[in-house]
């Protein structure tokens, strides 16, 4: 089956800037209060919800306000203000085990490259791009499933492409200026306009070009 022709830079950019006109107010909307807060809601966020992780997460940081808090509390105690959320074992051991990385490593303090991001306990490449995004305003395209099913249901990338190969297209078809907020227009439009559920695609094609 032949592969769809995919957009160029102009126009990818024109998509964005119309997502962009639906979704004025389009942001991270994990609830946090610093670097630290931010890091630790995105690595609960996988495989769940925004609004299930900001469920936990005031009762989690008003326990362990800081790394040091968090790596000294028992994985039992932070299983059992996490447990609402998916894969809440795993992602208990992994808070722990961050926190202590943090701590011992970076002197409690959130680094600030990719490679000193990624190299934490149950950090990969697209939690790393949210923080330095949100939290340090570095220009980042964090590639989660809303982003990559909307770069390839509109034809920005291949259908085939893997996430890595997501980011790099867009990072090289959108101006730098235009990644990070990209990455939150993107996640607004999948998440409540062109969702992974059957739906009528088709107005979405619409949505985006009456303002366009």
């Amino acid at each position: 089956m032949k592969e769809p022709e995919l957009l160029n830079a102009t126009e990818t950019t024109k998509l964005i800037e119309a997502m962009g006109e639906l979704y004025p107010d389009a942001k991270a909307e994990l609830s946090h209060k610093n670097a630290f807060e931010l890091l630790i809601a995105v690595i609960l966020s996988a495989q769940t919800t925004d609004v299930g992780v900001n469920k936990v997460t005031p009762q989690l940081f008003e326990a362990y306000p800081n790394p040091e808090a968090m790596m000294e509390a028992e994985v039992e105690e932070i299983m059992d203000k996490i447990k609402t959320i998916g894969l809440y074992r795993n992602k208990a051991k992994f808070l722990k085990k961050c926190a202590e990385d943090l701590v011992v490593r970076f002197n409690g303090e959130v680094p600030r490259t990719h490679k000193e991001l990624e190299s934490l306990a149950g950090v990969g490449r697209k939690t790393a791009n949210v923080v330095m995004s949100v939290a340090f305003d570095e220009p980042a395209i964090a590639v989660d499933t809303h982003v990559e099913r909307i770069s390839k249901r509109f034809n920005i990338c291949s259908p085939k492409a893997t996430v890595k190969q997501v980011e790099e297209t867009l990072m090289e078809k959108l101006p730098r200026e235009l990644w990070s907020i990209a990455h939150h227009r993107m996640i607004f439009f999948g998440r409540y306009q062109c969702p992974a559920r059957a739906h009528d695609h088709d107005e979405c094609l619409r949505k985006v070009s009456e303002v366009m």
